[in-house]
C-alpha cells in the first residue's frame, strides 16, 4: 500500500522529517501513535500512488507526487508536502554524520517544487523559530508557505521577490541556534 502499509501484524517506528519532526509508531491491531498520542488513522489505497487518508472521520484525498529513496512529495487535498521517512537507527546515523561533517550548524532551505517566489518574508541576520514562514512560493497557481524547520539566524537569502526557481534550488541558509 505505497508508503503507509500498516497491517494488523506490523509493529514499527518511523521518524518523518519535513517542516517539523514527527514520530509515527504502528502498534498492535494497526493502532497508530503520532508523537506518542494514539490517532485513529486509516489508509485506503485507490491506485499505486493515490490513496485516501481517513482521519477524524474525514476523508483526505492524497497522491504520492514524487519518491526518491526515503524522500517523498505528497499532495493532500491540493497541498504539497515534502518530507523524508527515517527509521530510528537511520535518523540517529544521519544526526551523527551531520555532526561529524560539521554541517549540523547550517540548514539549507530548498525549493520543494518549481515555482515563482511571491514574497521573501525574512532578511539576513533575522532570528527565526521553527514554523516561521520564510517564503511564499507560487506553484501551479497555488501559494505555498515555506517554513523554518528550526530555530536560528538567517545567514543567506539567495532569492528575491519575482524569481523563478526549480525544484531543489537553494533558497535560504539558516544557522541553527
Amino acid at each position: 500500500m505505497g508508503i503507509f502499509n500498516f497491517s494488523k501484524k506490523d509493529k514499527a517506528k518511523y521518524i518523518v522529517l519535513g517542516n517539523r519532526k514527527y514520530t509515527f509508531e504502528v502498534g498492535d491491531e494497526g493502532m497508530v501513535k503520532v508523537n506518542r498520542v494514539n490517532r485513529d488513522i486509516a489508509v485506503e489505497e485507490m491506485t499505486h500512488n493515490r490513496f485516501d487518508l481517513l482521519y477524524k472521520n474525514r476523508k483526505h484525498r492524497a497522491e504520492i507526487i514524487e519518491k526518491k529513496q526515503n524522500k517523498y512529495t505528497v499532495e493532500i487535498n491540493g497541498n504539497r508536502y515534502a518530507f523524508s521517512i527515517e527509521t530510528p537507527i537511520s535518523y540517529e546515523r544521519k544526526k551523527m554524520l551531520e555532526k561529524k561533517s560539521g554541517t549540523s550548524g547550517l540548514v539549507v532551505t530548498a525549493a520543494p517544487m518549481p515555482g515563482k517566489i511571491l514574497e521573501v518574508l525574512v532578511a539576513e541576520g533575522q532570528q527565526v523559530k521553527e514554523g516561521d514562514t520564510l517564503i511564499i512560493l507560487e506553484a501551479m497557481k497555488m501559494q505555498n508557505e515555506i517554513l523554518a524547520t528550526g530555530k536560528g539566524v538567517v545567514k543567506e537569502v539567495m532569492i528575491k521577490n519575482g524569481d523563478s526557481v526549480m525544484k531543489d534550488d537553494r533558497l535560504i541558509v539558516i544557522e541553527k541556534k
